[in-house]
């Protein structure tokens, strides 16, 4: 994916009136914009000028701050020209109509980013934080994301790469040199073996799956039998009237999903079709929704009516989910029993969506199941992609102990070393960099 050498201009603030609105370029030689725009000869690096801002025609447009950033000191390493107007969408859109008049070309989603990336001034993983700390949706996701951005995963991975890299040359000089009688493979430090470099590598994808959860959230799904209130549930933890709520089995027919946050941690929560035998055909569609949000999930809510207890039909159901999905059983209408009437087993978590009751003790458990300590910080945001990859030098590294020879050695190495520089975007596939910048907003 080459980059191209043109000038980019974008809307870098969110669309919509506001106080501030920005548009950024990006390029080189942007001088003629200076002059053409702001009807000055020249600004003054990383120092924001007022301005009047003039369109095609010399009219003027708006008034207000200009910064300009001098290559290659700026986001993108290139020339950067930000002008800081009013956030009317007019005056925005005018502005942006006059840099294409003078032969700016609109950006691409994340192209600011990418030419960041491409410039040098960002590796891929602290590019992903960018959108990572964008889309931060708590304390802890954002904390993560901005050490991510400057660059704490990025030098864990290179600490294991250098290590690679000097292990290869014991190895490869060991090939080049074997003629010569000499043997690198025996003065190897105990810091570039292959078992230090892989207790490494498992302790870094160890900290990387740690931090998903803060990256993607958990997937929990309601199920149970109708009208045992699992809409009522979903409405009570997301504190909100998201679901349709009526005493008539089968109300609800398609999945709902609702995001929450509990103590930093990301929780989809989706409300599904009641698990029955009927007839009906729209609600039968809504049952095989929920039969396709359960392969997805992370966990279950196993919602039933404390005042029937858990049925054999709620027992079945149980028993018809994998085995390796975690799940909580919870009783609901406890507000509708006296306590010495029925007293709940200690496995079931004890609920009512009408006047809150035990809610805390069910976000809890949540939180218990996420497998994520309570007010635990990540040190870095991480995505599957990079364990994948780390996944796949350890494999690698791995290997090269099981083969004797030693050119087999050296390509197994030099895969394990390809692996690493897949994470940071030193060695990576155009396809991937498409995918990844494409998920940017337009302006960043």
């Amino acid at each position: 994916m080459a980059i191209k050498n043109d000038v980019i201009v974008a809307i870098a603030t969110a669309p919509g009136p506001s106080g501030v609105g920005v548009v950024r370029l990006s390029g080189f030689s942007l001088h003629s914009f200076v002059q053409h725009i702001l009807q000055i000869e020249s600004l003054s690096p990383r120092k924001a000028e007022l301005c009047w801002f003039y369109d095609i025609h010399r009219e003027p447009v708006d008034r207000g701050l200009a910064l300009w950033f001098s290559a290659p000191h700026s986001y993108t390493g290139e020339e950067v020209l930000e002008l800081h107007s009013h956030g009317s969408m007019v005056v925005l859109s005018a502005l942006v109509a006059t840099c294409q008049s003078l032969g700016a070309r609109l950006a691409e989603p994340g192209e600011f980013t990418q030419r960041a990336f491409f410039n040098g001034k960002l590796d891929l993983t602290q590019a992903e934080a960018v959108i990572d700390l964008i889309h931060a949706d708590s304390q802890a996701s954002a904390k993560g994301a901005i050490r991510s951005l400057s660059g704490v995963f990025s030098r864990k991975v290179q600490e294991i790469r250098n290590s690679l890299i000097e292990l290869r040359m014991f190895v490869e000089g060991s090939i080049d040199f074997s003629d010569e009688g000499y043997d690198f493979l025996a003065s190897i430090p105990k810091q570039l073996t292959q078992t230090f470099i892989a207790d490494q590598l498992i302790q870094l994808i160890k900290e990387a799956q740690d931090t998903l959860v803060f990256n993607q959230g958990r997937q929990v799904v309601l199920i149970g039998a109708p009208n045992v209130g699992k809409s009522s549930i979903l409405n009570a933890l997301s504190q909100e009237d998201l679901a349709i709520v009526t005493d008539i089995p089968g109300t609800t027919r398609d999945s709902i999903k609702h995001q929450i946050i509990i103590q930093g941690i990301s929780f989809h929560v989706i409300d599904t079709a009641g698990l029955r035998e009927t007839s009906d055909v729209v609600e039968k569609v809504g049952i095989e929704k929920t039969w396709q949000a359960i392969e997805k999930a992370d966990m279950a809510l196993v919602v039933f009516d404390i005042q029937q207890g858990l049925t054999e039909a709620d027992q079945q159901l149980i028993n018809k989910l994998p085995s390796s999905l975690p799940i909580i059983k919870v009783a609901n209408k406890v507000d509708l029993i006296h306590f010495n009437e029925k007293s709940p087993i200690d496995e079931w978590v004890t609920v009512s969506a009408k006047t809150g009751s035990g809610f805390d003790t069910l976000k809890n458990k949540l939180i218990e199941l996420s497998g994520t300590k309570v007010n635990f910080v990540p040190p870095f945001l991480a995505r599957e992609r990079h364990i994948a990859e780390l996944e796949n030098c350890l494999k690698h590294v791995a290997l090269s102990e099981q083969v004797v020879e030693i050119e087999f050695i050296a390509e197994e190495l030099r895969l394990a070393q390809q692996a690493l520089n897949a994470v940071t975007g030193e060695f990576t596939a155009d396809d991937l960099l498409g995918e990844v910048f494409s998920k940017f907003c337009i302006g960043k």
